[in-house]
């Protein structure tokens, strides 16, 4: 079947950059909430699965979380930062899925964001990046 609307397809770098700019914005606001409101609740729930130090573990968690949503909001090294999020996701999301508790957030969410990551890893930067297509 034909597109609807073809010409919108010289825009298809437009929806990496779209995607990266709101996943990049959204990490920086969770390493940023967990160094803030949520530090409590994070520091219970590493205590529970046993990593200690757990304020040690909170900290490095959100300095990657920040540092990887700025690099994705400014498309500087977009792959690697979306591969190392997915990875912090997905190991979220066992947490979330084995102890329903202790994270505020739900499967669904963790799940979306996932998806949003790995679509990165997988198509790039898109526009406005310093990551270059080769």
């Amino acid at each position: 079947m034909l597109n609807p609307f073809p010409e919108l397809l010289a825009y298809g770098l437009l929806a990496p950059f779209i995607l990266r700019l709101a996943i990049g914005f959204l990490f920086i606001n969770l390493g940023y909430l967990k160094l803030t409101t949520e530090k409590d609740r994070w520091i219970s729930s590493f205590n529970a699965l046993r990593l200690k130090p757990a304020a040690f573990f909170v900290k490095a968690l959100a300095l990657v979380e920040i540092i990887g949503g700025i690099m994705l909001v400014a498309g500087y090294r977009t792959q690697i930062a979306a591969l190392v999020l997915a990875l912090l996701v997905f190991s979220e999301l066992y947490v979330e899925y084995k102890e329903e508790s202790v994270l505020k957030r739900n499967l669904v969410f963790y799940l979306l964001v996932f998806a949003i990551c790995l679509s990165l890893l997988f198509s790039g930067a898109g526009f406005f990046a310093f990551d270059l297509p080769l």
